[in-house]
């Protein structure tokens, strides 16, 4: 075991569905960030912790950037860009299509006002041919002065080690910062609500996944090490309670049933969840809400 003596707290940014969770699990090495195809899946920043000879990296998973509509968005847009400042170095992930949109050019624009080191990392470049890629990486280097541009592709592995590799440049002398076997900051109460919210946007359709919160009301250990859980699941509209609930209560009982797998894995012992259905109109612009099921901005 190699003593740590370097850290790199290291920001993941980019737009929403480009692959940030997807690449900062691929690093750590397991699931700490919720993924699914919809846009908006990260809502916290949250910490993946991975140690790699002398330095331990600290991987800050963002939200992606996107044009707020709800408080809600409001706060995850401010985490993105307070995420961006006090770091070693920040990865813009983009896809590899050859313009930078709007939220590309705000987070370039915010990484030169803050004079950050940065890598570009072009993420599913199993997606596209070798021609197609040199022309993303030709517009994006007239835009900014990258350290370095990372093709990659996080879902199957490509590009990782090389990532790394810079990443390491970026490394300070340092206390190591998390213990041991520790690979993210997340409570694990907070872990178990994302991973229910997860299984609601892969089994969901639509506005709806977006419009739901988690809150986790009981996290008990017995002394055999059974984990008992009462999770609820916060909607927007009663039709949209009902339809999570589902004909015959089928569609609550796939969701809690996948969380509850999930989560047997993560926590490494067996767990009773029950799980409740409610109705909270407009909590995505009620603050006070969003603060209690756990989004803050400190």
């Amino acid at each position: 075991m190699n003593e740590i003596k370097k850290t790199a707290m290291i920001a993941i940014v980019g737009r929403p569905n480009v692959g940030k969770s997807t690449l900062t699990n691929a690093l750590v090495g397991e699931k700490v960030a919720i993924v699914s195809s919809k846009p908006q899946t990260t809502r916290n920043r949250i910490c993946g912790v991975v140690n790699r000879g002398d330095t331990q990296f600290v991987l800050l998973d963002t939200p992606g950037l996107h044009k707020a509509r709800t408080k809600l968005g409001d706060y995850m847009v401010k985490v993105v860009r307070q995420s961006v400042a006090d770091v070693d170095g920040v990865c813009l992930l983009v896809e590899p299509i050859a313009k930078i949109g709007a939220p590309e050019q705000a987070l370039i624009d915010r990484i030169k006002e803050e004079k950050l080191p940065a890598v570009l990392v072009i993420n599913k470049i199993d997606t596209v041919e070798k021609p197609q890629l040199l022309e993303v990486m030709a517009v994006y280097a007239a835009a900014c002065d990258f350290d370095a541009i990372i093709p990659i592709s996080a879902e199957k592995g490509d590009g990782l080690d090389i990532l790394m590799e810079q990443l390491q440049k970026y490394a300070a002398e340092g206390p190591q910062l998390f213990p041991e076997g520790m690979t993210s900051d997340q409570p694990e109460r907070q872990i178990v609500g994302e991973i229910v919210r997860e299984k609601l946007l892969r089994n969901l359709d639509k506005e709806i996944p977006h419009g739901t919160a988690v809150e986790v009301t009981r996290f008990s250990e017995r002394d055999s090490g059974i984990i008992d859980l009462d999770v609820t699941i916060y909607c927007e509209k009663a039709s949209h309670k009902g339809i999570i609930i589902g004909k015959n209560g089928e569609m609550i009982k796939k969701i809690s049933s996948h969380a509850r797998q999930d989560i047997e894995r993560f926590m490494g012992t067996k767990v009773y969840m029950e799980t409740w259905v409610k109705v909270k109109e407009n909590w995505r612009d009620n603050v006070n809400f969003i603060r209690d099921v756990g989004y803050r901005e400190d």
